[in-house]
């Protein structure tokens, strides 16, 4: 059974950047499509970003310009660079791929 367990999170400042992880337990080649979600305090769960396997990127439109995915298929790790964090990208972020969540890494942006 795949799991997905993220890493990165963390504390910063407005501005800042972070990078979070994720690494997969078994081989990611089959799976077509990973992704990144977030769900902030009181809210739903929010698609931010996804990955095929080719490597074609997908984004919210609220972080688009500011956040890169990556993968890399030798080390099973999928990657979600962030850039000029705002206040509101506070989350838990959250990997998949089809079928799996990972545990989630909280990302704190104070202001």
């Amino acid at each position: 059974q795949v799991q997905l367990v993220e890493s990165g999170g963390g504390l910063v400042q407005a501005g800042g950047s972070l990078r979070l992880s994720c690494a997969a337990s078994g081989s990611i080649f089959r799976f077509s499509v990973m992704g990144w979600h977030r769900q902030a305090p009181g809210k739903q769960r929010e698609f931010v970003a996804s990955i095929t396997a080719s490597g074609s990127a997908n984004y919210v439109d609220s972080v688009k310009g500011r956040f890169t995915i990556s993968r890399d298929n030798a080390k099973n790790t999928v990657y979600l660079q962030m850039d000029n964090l705002k206040p509101e990208d506070t989350a838990v972020y959250y990997c998949s791929s089809p079928g799996v969540w990972g545990q989630g890494t909280q990302v704190t942006v104070s202001s």
